[in-house]
């Protein structure tokens, strides 16, 4: 989806509060999750945001980061992950369902491609 629409599109990742930290309410680490701890400062989100993306491989996308109060991630409802699109409008074109049984990619590009129809009619 980024490589067919990253010259239309801006994507950024928005790295918001650690799903399975190991002091978090659903810790979980080992084999593909790493066990980390909540960051307690900008610095260490940073850090595990830089971490996270490059184990996801998706370090090649501009990494967003949300402060440790969360101010994005709970205005957004993005916890613990969730797709979103922002029209040409400044207008949410697209939100996703709550991740992770929410997260359909093939529904954002459905949606990107439904946004770039109408900026062709335009």
């Amino acid at each position: 989806m980024f490589q067919k629409h990253h010259k239309d599109v801006q994507f950024f990742v928005v790295y918001i509060k650690e799903a399975h930290a190991i002091d978090s309410a659903r810790p979980t680490g080992g084999k593909d999750h790493p066990i980390v701890q909540e960051p307690i400062n900008w610095k260490e989100r940073s850090k595990l945001a830089q971490q996270c993306t490059a184990a996801l491989k998706l370090d090649h996308i501009p990494t967003l980061i949300d402060e440790v109060d969360d101010g994005v991630g709970t205005r957004y409802a993005a916890w613990p992950d969730r797709l979103y699109l922002i029209g040409k409008n400044g207008r949410i074109a697209y939100a996703g369902a709550a991740g992770p049984r929410g997260f359909k990619p093939e529904e954002l590009a459905e949606a990107i491609e439904a946004e770039l129809e109408t900026r062709r009619k335009k």
